[in-house]
């Protein structure tokens, strides 16, 4: 599924620092790595949370390519948030260097 421009995004390196960050992986991919500051709501459980989502603040939705939290950034703007698509998702976020924590043994990467 494309979005092309209907989707607003940001690139993985110039997410603010302070940005609540949305994680919509499976739990298997959150494990291998995350960004430290990231919230872990699967995407097939968003409905169920979405109350845990701030509206008073922008939120950037990130998933493994960009693809699953395109499809959440463009739900959660119809719903009223003000959501942005990480661009590349966590291969992006990796790729540019930023902080990744992971709960496996060896180092954190993208599953």
């Amino acid at each position: 599924m494309n979005f092309g421009d209907d989707v607003p995004a940001v690139r993985a390196a110039d997410v603010p620092q302070d940005a609540y960050l949305l994680d919509v992986r499976e739990q298997y991919e959150w494990d291998a790595g995350h960004a430290p500051a990231a919230v872990h709501i699967p995407m097939g459980r968003l409905g169920d949370r979405a109350g845990e989502v701030p509206r008073d603040q922008e939120v950037f939705v990130i998933c493994r390519s960009g693809a699953r939290s395109a499809q959440v950034t463009v739900a959660l703007n119809q719903a009223g948030w003000l959501a942005k698509n990480v661009d590349g998702g966590m291969k992006g976020w990796a790729e540019a260097g930023r902080p990744m924590e992971g709960g496996g043994d060896g180092p954190p990467h993208v599953a």
